[in-house]
């Protein structure tokens, strides 16, 4: 099954159910009026939607076309928004751009920040900026949407709190984050509005690329339209979704309708860094990594992160190379 919201001039749009193909949805707020209402009832309402979308497979229901610049982001705003750093070489990499040590213990124990939740942007949204100094960067991830989650739960069982499934573009400000963490209080400035992809799926959507808590499929991520980043999202991924899930309710019960992030998509090389894409590599999901890569190799950055005009785009395909979730895609605008 899968989930989006359309725009409809309120702050949390309409629900719909949309096609295998994103090409047609129907609409559902007759069961849920928005997604998060589904997910405060997910037992009662999910089977309801399941067999919407049955009937829209079936062309059973009025439908009408599905346009991804007509979606907010599948929850345009939530209680609870965490994201991880499940990749441990993303965070190797960056901590070394900024000259930090990364400590033993990061390989056992998950990286987590509480973001701001209020306002997503929708998938095609603008990422407006007042300053191109801030360091604007792209994050590729990928994201779970849970039910209710009780306090201390079991990795296993925080699996079976997973609803639903997107990617994530998680902006980040590579050049407010030295200085705001050097204060010991975390992300809050450098951290501005995520966004999410046109379509949240059921992890049964997934097929075999669903597995342990981890989605094996490679994340695209493009640059001004040249091929940026094709890292595989289920390797290297040192905590599952269910550690994550776990790691944020260890202190808490989580809400129905929390996010949890990966943190960025990233592959090692042959136990080292990655390549870029043009040179035979995966490639990266965020601008930190090259530049980190170039000071190994070069002693200094040279690529620059994002500049007003530039657009990201972030999408997945199935094995037969359709669009799974639709595309985010963004470009830089001053504000």
């Amino acid at each position: 099954m899968k989930l989006a919201t359309l725009k409809d001039g309120s702050r949390d749009g309409k629900l719909v159910v949309v096609n295998e193909r994103l090409t047609f949805c129907t609409d559902a707020s007759h069961i849920a009026p928005t997604l998060q209402a589904a997910l405060d009832d997910w037992d009662v309402i999910s089977p309801k939607l399941k067999l919407l979308a049955e009937s829209l497979s079936h062309d059973a229901v009025p439908t009408i076309r599905f346009h991804e610049h007509d979606a907010l982001s599948p929850l345009p705003r939530a209680f609870q928004w965490a994201d991880g750093s499940a990749y441990v070489n993303h965070v190797e990499l960056v901590r070394k751009a900024r000259g930090a040590q990364m400590p033993d213990s990061f390989w056992t124990d998950p990286l987590m920040y509480q973001g701001g939740s209020d306002t997503f942007l929708a998938p095609r949204d603008p990422i407006r900026m007042r300053e191109e100094a801030w360091g604007i960067d792209m994050e590729g991830e990928i994201a779970v949407i849970t039910g209710d989650v009780p306090m201390g739960v079991s990795s296993e069982d925080a699996l079976k709190s997973i609803q639903l499934v997107m990617l994530v573009n998680d902006v980040s400000l590579r050049g407010l984050i030295p200085a705001e963490l050097g204060k010991g209080f975390g992300f809050f400035q450098s951290k501005p509005s995520s966004a999410f992809s046109p379509v949240a799926v059921t992890p049964d959507e997934l097929g075999d690329a669903w597995k342990d808590g981890k989605l094996s499929l490679p994340l695209h991520v493009d640059l001004n339209g040249a091929p940026f980043g094709r890292a595989q999202a289920g390797v290297d991924m040192t905590f599952d979704f269910g550690q994550l899930i776990a790691h944020a309710a260890k202190s808490r019960d989580l809400g129905a309708g929390a996010i949890i992030g990966s943190g960025t998509v990233s592959n090692k090389l042959d136990g080292g860094p990655g390549k870029p894409v043009s040179d035979g590599g995966v490639g990266y999901s965020c601008i930190a990594e090259i530049r980190m890569i170039e000071t190994i190799n070069d002693g200094q950055a040279k690529t620059p992160f994002m500049k007003f005009g530039d657009t990201v785009r972030i999408e997945m395909m199935d094995g037969e190379g359709h669009s799974i979730f639709g595309a985010i895609e963004q470009t830089v605008e001053k504000v």
